[in-house]
């Protein structure tokens, strides 16, 4: 009987602690949890701290940023509002992606445009380099010079004497 109970007891105990060790896992149930609070913050960048993302930046003010994401996500807000919350504080310099807007959208459009001309350039040269050139005598006939002409009028007249 003392045995039974025995292991009822270290039955129970070891019931207890799992369970104390689940609940440990989820501190609040209100509360956003850190990957909730990084997905939105690596789409910020630290106003303070220059072209450092908000969930890497090791700051104080970037914590109390992100303790600010966690505080805005447990009062309901969407993402969309938080980083809207946070362009109408700093501009849109803390956004990781520009909005295309102004001169933003040539971000957008001139690298592509860019690309599409150099392959279109190279294309034109690797035609003009794969073209024959001139034979040889048609190129000598054509580029004549004056000089040339004049040897040529020396020599038929000597012969002519």
């Amino acid at each position: 009987m003392k045995k039974f109970l025995l292991i009822g007891l270290l039955t129970c105990l070891l019931a207890g602690l799992s369970t104390g060790l689940a609940l440990a896992q989820d501190p609040q149930p209100g509360l956003p949890s850190d990957d909730q609070v990084n997905a939105i913050a690596k789409q910020l960048y630290c106003p303070v701290c220059e072209n450092i993302p908000l969930d890497v930046c090791g700051t104080q003010a970037c914590a109390q940023w992100r303790e600010l994401i966690r505080e805005k996500l447990s009062q309901g807000w969407s993402e969309a509002q938080i980083k809207q919350y946070f362009v109408d504080q700093y501009g849109d310099r803390v956004l990781a992606t520009p909005p295309a807007r102004g001169l933003n959208w040539l971000v957008y459009v001139v690298p592509p445009l860019a690309i599409l001309l150099g392959a279109f350039m190279l294309y034109r040269a690797f035609r003009a380099w794969k073209q024959p050139a001139l034979p040889l005598a048609e190129s000598n006939s054509s580029l004549q010079s004056p000089a040339d002409e004049y040897v040529r009028r020396l020599e038929e007249e000597l012969r002519n004497r």
